[in-house]
């Protein structure tokens, strides 16, 4: 396959950033994306140029650190996967490729392809975690969980915070981000002590963090990588209406 690509490249946050092209020729269909520009690197540094900054690390879908705008979608065109997970079949001999790090203003790029995602540890920070004392590990099946509850605190912690649901919303909102690191722990018991102020106190921090208000476009849902739902930011609503009446450190409600 010959290719056409079109990569960001921004020597820092506080510089002009620009698209710089590169050719590439025998690109097989077999390499995934992140094989591709290890690929365009070795190019660029046989000729005496500086290769392309961008994340990556365990490349199986699993760290969420290779996040970018493929053609103006977060991850590329295929669904449910990660940038690391795309291959060059999913791409015609003779396409051109553009290549983007994620736009937001909480996402400030740091170089090339690389944004600092540390906002969502700040919004973890806030309350994605449980404080009280929950006592020593209990025996199995000690403390009752209902199956649907499991299954939804399952699903929300399998979000594996890449940043696409921020690259693909409009108003680049990180709600389901915040919204499944709360629900993977509202639906337990173990966090239902601090479940109104976990949602108050991450609510408040993404709000702080620049990221945008969700208007229900659903963009997120369908960039995820992990297909996670935006019920999960109804539910965080709701958690935060109740703590904004009732008075944030009230002991919250069981599973829905």
């Amino acid at each position: 396959m010959k290719l056409t690509l079109h990569v960001w490249r921004q020597s820092g946050p506080r510089d002009e950033g620009r698209f710089e092209t590169h050719r590439m020729d025998d690109v097989s269909p077999s390499m995934s994306f992140l094989d591709l520009l290890d690929m365009v690197n070795e190019t660029i540094t046989l000729e005496g140029g500086e290769p392309i900054a961008f994340e990556h690390d365990c490349r199986e879908g699993i760290c969420g650190s290779c996040g970018m705008m493929v053609n103006g979608v977060a991850h590329g065109p295929d669904d449910l996967i990660t940038a690391c997970q795309l291959h060059m079949r999913s791409f015609e001999d003779g396409d051109e490729i553009w290549i983007e790090p994620w736009r937001a203003d909480a996402f400030p790029v740091m170089k090339d392809l690389v944004v600092d995602r540390s906002a969502f540890d700040r919004i973890v920070e806030a309350g994605g975690y449980i404080s009280v004392r929950t006592g020593s590990a209990p025996d199995a099946h000690a403390v009752p969980v209902p199956k649907p509850d499991a299954d939804r605190a399952f699903d929300a912690a399998a979000c594996i915070g890449c940043g696409a649901c921020v690259a693909a919303c409009p108003n680049a909102s990180a709600m389901l981000f915040t919204a499944a690191k709360a629900a993977h722990l509202s639906y337990l018991p173990q966090g239902q002590t601090e479940r109104l102020e976990r949602a108050m106190g991450m609510v408040a921090t993404h709000d702080e963090e620049g990221f945008g208000n969700c208007t229900n476009h659903g963009a997120c849902q369908v960039a995820c990588p992990k297909g996670i739902s935006v019920d999960y930011i109804a539910r965080l609503n709701r958690d935060l209406m109740k703590a904004t009446l009732t008075g944030v450190g009230m002991e919250g409600s069981g599973g829905d």
